[in-house]
């Protein structure tokens, strides 16, 4: 405990300190409180990270055909490039050794459910089902264990939400969506994620996109010229204590305040 002396001609100006303090605490608070309160309200997934590193991760949904992903990781190699692909067990089971393929170059999976439905409209064991189906899918095919799931269609709830992490996943949407899966050309999907991306985005493609593979190098030559790396989507997370704000932003926690002050007014 410190003791601070303060007389009586000084209390004003000290005063004034405080108030002035007191306002600039208010103000690198308020985005912490408002999230708090909000999030008591609704439950968010990760959309995107709010961080110090030069970094962005770019994600793959696999829920139909694969003809284009073995294209897809050849390129990721060629640029020595990590990402997350997001397998659902009906894509899984059609192309096990795909999924494989996916594990063995490095990357990361996720859950994207059973059978991609609407998680909106199942109930809590019929979301377990899923979430459960999904991961001893992954595992017992691929050998990997997946900590993450991205709800099929960006469909979720509070309910989503809090059943999924209650099973110990963290949910996940994206900030850059390249909507590859409209068929847009390559061009297209080139300026539309380079255009918003930046340190802590999370990209959303998809393994069979038309034009996907044929967008990367581009994107991928862009990200090194602009200093980003890829990473998976694990890596990019913050760990320890943090919050997620209103945007969907996962935020590390402020730090503790200082220790006490104790004053003595003299005069």
């Amino acid at each position: 405990m410190r003791v601070v002396h303060v007389s009586y001609k000084h209390i004003f100006a000290l005063g004034y300190v405080v108030l002035v303090l007191f306002v600039l605490m208010h103000f690198m608070h308020t985005n912490y409180l408002i999230s708090s309160v909000s999030q008591s309200m609704r439950l968010l997934p990760i959309y995107k990270v709010d961080t110090p590193e030069q970094q962005v991760a770019i994600s793959f949904d696999a829920s139909w055909g694969a003809e284009h992903t073995k294209e897809i990781l050849d390129i990721l190699d060629r640029y020595q490039v990590k990402t997350t692909f997001f397998l659902v067990d009906i894509w899984i089971k059609d192309y096990p050794d795909m999924a494989k393929e996916i594990v063995a170059r490095g990357h990361e999976i996720g859950l994207h459910s059973a059978t991609h439905p609407h998680f909106t409209q199942l109930s809590t064991a019929e979301m377990e089902e899923e979430l459960k189906s999904n991961a001893q899918t992954i595992f017992n095919t691929t050998g990997f264990q997946p900590v993450l799931f991205r709800p099929p269609f960006g469909d979720y709830n509070n309910s989503v939400i809090s059943t999924t992490e209650a099973l110990g996943y963290t949910a996940i949407q994206w900030s850059v969506d390249s909507l590859d899966w409209k068929d847009l050309s390559a061009v297209d999907i080139q300026n539309r994620v380079l255009k918003r991306i930046g340190p802590g985005d999370i990209v959303l493609f998809h393994n069979n996109g038309k034009h996907t593979a044929e967008a990367l190098p581009a994107i991928l030559d862009a990200l090194k010229q602009k200093n980003l790396s890829v990473v998976p989507i694990s890596q990019l997370l913050l760990k320890g204590d943090y919050y997620i704000d209103y945007n969907g932003i996962q935020r590390q926690k402020p730090a503790s305040s200082a220790n006490d002050v104790e004053l003595t007014i003299s005069p």
